[in-house]
């Protein structure tokens, strides 16, 4: 069977250099080994409330990114889950097969309700509608964080019970790409959180679309240790292993290449470098970015991507309704 894979980015938030390590830049490399769908999945960000405006800019931003970052979209679809309806539907023919005790353990869902006086029914399900996006395409794989594996196992636990209930072999349970380098980028701040623009210190986040100067200034303030040694050690070296890892992303130079470029120099020319290697990668993604956003031209790649994308569902779905015992004319 074709190696396949299926994922997106949320449009519920700016993309910080995070975001870039853990999605883009691992895009970017599937594009070549595997087929993929990129899509941005604009109906989990509505779990929670969202301005329509943002809504709307963010889901174009993100698409525009994609293409800045280097997806080929004559390769690999790139769509908004909202234009391709088959993804609602086989999230709803999945909840039938899902049940209670199963989604009130997944820990993000306790994480993002614990607390709220009140909280969405999407906010619960969504897990459901993820495993359908994933399994509509029959995807092989799902590149993933540590956080998104109890996920995977939901749709690897969704597809196996659905091809035993109603006799058919349809959906894969697809295997994981656990991404090592680049998916645990943290704050620079605090490198025991995630790096993230809620974050209520400005300086903890280097956001896709900052300005040289102001990346430079929040390298030069980021936390590492009394040390003064460059090397690779999350468990007694947080904060410097948080830059290595970001230089390794934004490099290609390995972890042993970037502690032997900076044996005994310190902290302070290693700062200085890594903000210069990232502003090197993001300067020409923020200016592909402004050449394709609000065109026409992107316009255009959402609607064959979601045509190419619909295309594809079209029979799993048929499928699945056929052997759920839905009637068909």
């Amino acid at each position: 069977m074709e190696k396949r894979i299926l994922s997106g980015i949320k449009p519920s938030g700016d993309l910080n250099i995070g975001g870039y390590g853990g999605a883009l830049s691992q895009f970017v490399k599937l594009q070549h080994d595997y087929q993929c769908y990129f899509f941005i999945p604009d109906l989990h960000a509505v779990t929670v409330p969202q301005p329509p405006e943002v809504l709307r800019r963010r889901t174009m931003d993100i698409a525009a990114l994609y293409i800045a970052a280097g997806i080929d979209p004559r390769k690999s679809p790139i769509f908004l889950q909202s234009q391709v309806p088959a993804h609602a539907e086989l999230g709803y023919l999945l909840q039938t097969v899902a049940v209670m005790g199963e989604l009130g353990r997944m820990t993000q869902y306790k994480e993002k309700s614990e607390g709220q006086a009140s909280v969405s029914s999407a906010l619960f399900t969504y897990p459901v509608l993820m495993a359908a996006d994933v399994l509509l395409y029959r995807s092989t794989h799902v590149p993933v964080g540590d956080d998104q594996l109890q996920h995977l196992e939901l749709a690897r636990d969704l597809a196996r019970r659905f091809n035993q209930r109603f006799g058919v072999e349809l959906f894969p349970a697809p295997e994981p790409i656990v991404q090592t380098i680049g998916s645990r980028i943290k704050g620079l701040d605090n490198p025991a959180a995630k790096m993230s623009k809620s974050n209520p210190n400005p300086n903890s986040c280097v956001m896709l679309m900052d300005e040289p100067d102001l990346i430079r200034r929040k390298f030069a303030k980021a936390v590492t240790d009394s040390e003064g040694l460059v090397r690779y050690d999350w468990e007694r070296k947080p904060a410097v292993s948080n830059l290595i890892e970001i230089y390794e992303v934004f490099s290609g130079l390995s972890v042993e290449q970037i502690e032997r470029r900076y044996e005994g120099s310190g902290y302070g020319l290693f700062k200085g470098e890594l903000a210069e290697v990232v502003i090197g990668k993001l300067e020409p993604l923020q200016e592909r970015y402004r050449a394709w956003i609000g065109t026409p031209e992107l316009d255009a790649v959402l609607a064959e991507g979601a045509e190419r994308a619909a295309a594809a569902a079209a029979p799993v779905i048929e499928r699945a309704k056929q052997a759920m015992g839905f009637v068909r004319f």
